[in-house]
């Protein structure tokens, strides 16, 4: 399976769930957060006033999530996850040893795996990148951002089922 940097799979369930916290935020949070901020301005001076900044933060935050969302949404790929052919692509649950540890994790957006505990590691990552494309039993190393050289050893390649 191909994969383009601006396209992300999503199973079915992780973009309903997305779309609705993005219906939340754009409509009831955007409302909330605005009278928020009125109500902290009708406290008087803005240069002092705590509630105020902690309320154009927060409106801050909520308008990137907005973007993320309706970006991530806007070009999400949805459906079940690809059929795994052995080999190491967006939407496949990898077990590996790294730098002696092993390890199972979700290839793809951090979105998929909602509520789990598990680890994801997004295609574009230097893990992702090195690993792509590869099956069990496949070594490699990738550079960490500290610049330090890690062994990667794929065990298991797997379709994931959330």
């Amino acid at each position: 399976m191909a994969t383009d940097n601006s396209v992300t799979w999503l199973t079915q369930e992780a973009f309903d769930r997305l779309s609705a916290e993005l219906e939340q935020l754009s409509g009831e949070g955007r409302t909330e957060i605005a009278k928020k901020i009125e109500a902290a301005r009708e406290e008087g001076d803005l240069k002092e006033n705590g509630g105020y900044h902690a309320a154009r933060e927060e409106q801050g935050k909520i308008e990137a999530r907005i973007r993320q969302l309706t970006e991530l949404l806007r070009t999400a790929t949805v459906g079940e996850a690809p059929e795994s052919d052995g080999s190491v692509q967006p939407g496949t649950l990898v077990t590996a040893t790294i730098l002696g540890d092993e390890s199972t994790f979700l290839i793809g957006s951090r979105e998929i795996a909602g509520d789990t505990d598990l680890d994801v590691y997004s295609e574009q990552s230097p893990l992702g990148t090195a690993i792509i494309g590869l099956k069990a039993g496949d070594e490699t190393s990738y550079t960490a951002p500290n610049g330090r050289s890690i062994a990667v050893k794929v065990l298991k390649v797997e379709t994931y089922v959330p």
